[in-house]
């Protein structure tokens, strides 16, 4: 395990899928350096889990850290491709052996409503970005700007991301509640009793509150929201349960966190109030043959202070790399090559869009297991294309070095130690 092979390999984003394939790759001797935007490589573990899962993040953040802790691997934080160090340089610069993108999801889909952009918080939020004020909120020098929740608040979506951003909401408007009540909580508080149980220990009903609430607008049925998956090849009588569990999924949250919800209705076009949105116009759908089609003249209003879209997240592209639709264009999912040279693979979210930790792990094992066996081949004779020389190996280190001391790094722990932010379980 200790000895180098003749190859180098840059990760691009050091989150589930980096660290994994990173680890993978440095186990059989394979050196890596693994580059993040971020301080901390802990992408949406971070700062788009909501922060009340204590337990998931740490342990998640655990297992990055001993991946990305290997003696092959060198980190590299607050570095981003295509601004710090451009995409090309890192094949003809420095000249790693190959390049594989687990940089995620971190744009938001955007809402097809014609002009909504403009009033981005001006009534008008992404998922994203609220999220990760959220999490955020609650350290002193918090520097996610300030995003003001208000009473009445849409929500576009329909998955468990769009429950966590109703939860949010619910949340953030009964603390201001309660604090006008001079009522201490806490997130934590609420959302491991709920919202009326919460209440209720403090002799409150919901109604005292005189709070409006959230409502969730989806343009399927409660039963077609993915918030549990569909087993492969299922019948008749296995597509009733899921539906069956996906329907008492939101009945909880929805009584744990008093929101609401409306199903089949798609947004149309935006209500606007000055330089504000002030809300959007619907209209209804209907499922016919799996699809969510609109019905004619059914439209309707929903005046509102905010809306937030909810819809999925979508890779960044980077420049001189193609996409097809959303996401990247990858020549093979399996292997995650993408449709550009032969050095230049994807990981996880980057290649399936989707946010789910252990599909990312998987697939970023299954890469790397590929890369090891059939292209670098590191227990045979082949893969001579991509071995670097001593003096490669030796350039690749400068400039590791140099960007280490440009950003003051010296060691990954004393690092993660210093940029862990304040834990909201700990005040």
């Amino acid at each position: 395990m200790g000895e180098t092979s003749g190859f180098y390999v840059a990760v691009i984003g050091g989150a589930c899928s980096g660290s994994e394939a990173a680890f993978q790759l440095a186990e059989r001797g394979v050196k890596v350096v693994v580059f993040d935007q971020q301080p901390l490589p802990y992408g949406k573990i971070e700062d788009g889990l909501p922060k009340w899962h204590v337990k998931l993040r740490d342990k998640e953040e655990g297992k990055i850290d001993s991946k990305l802790t290997h003696p092959n691997v060198t980190y590299i934080p607050n570095t981003r491709i295509g601004r710090d160090v451009s995409f090309p340089d890192l094949l003809d610069k420095w000249g790693f052996s190959l390049v594989l993108l687990a940089s995620g999801a971190w744009r938001d889909r955007p809402l097809p409503v014609a002009g909504v952009d403009q009033y981005i918080n001006k009534g008008f939020y992404y998922q994203n970005p609220f999220v990760d004020w959220f999490n955020h909120n609650h350290e002193p020098e918090q520097s996610r700007g300030e995003y003001p929740i208000e009473d009445g608040t849409i929500i576009v979506g329909g998955g468990l991301a769009s429950v966590d951003v109703a939860k949010i909401v619910m949340m953030e408007l009964t603390l201001k509640a309660l604090a006008d009540r001079g009522i201490k909580a806490t997130t934590l508080d609420l959302e491991h009793r709920g919202i009326p149980a919460f209440l209720e220990s403090h002799g409150l009903k919901f109604e005292d509150l005189n709070l409006k609430g959230c409502t969730v607008f989806y343009r399927r049925r409660i039963q077609d929201m993915p918030l549990s998956p569909v087993p492969d090849g299922a019948d008749e009588e296995r597509l009733a349960k899921v539906a069956s569990v996906r329907e008492r999924i939101l009945s909880n949250a929805r009584e744990k966190f008093c929101f609401g919800f409306q199903e089949l209705s798609v947004p149309l076009r935006p209500i606007v109030d000055g330089d504000r949105l002030g809300g959007l116009v619907f209209q209804k759908t209907r499922i016919e043959n799996g699809r969510a089609v609109a019905i004619p003249d059914s439209e309707f209003d929903v005046p509102s202070p905010l809306v937030i879209s909810s819809i999925g997240s979508i890779p960044e592209p980077l420049p001189g790399l193609p996409v097809q639709g959303e996401l990247l264009k990858v020549a093979d999912e399996e292997t995650g090559k993408i449709d550009a040279g032969d050095r230049i693979y994807a990981l996880g979210n980057a290649v399936t869009g989707r946010g789910n930790i252990r599909e990312s792990e998987l697939h970023a094992r299954k890469v790397a297991a590929y890369l090891l066996e059939e292209i670098l081949q590191v227990d045979g004779d082949g893969g001579a294309g991509f071995a670097l020389s001593g003096d490669q190996f030796a350039g690749i280190e400068k400039l590791a070095s140099e960007l280490h001391a440009k950003i003051g790094y010296r060691g990954y722990e004393d690092w993660v130690n210093a940029h862990r932010p304040v834990r909201l379980e700990n005040m």
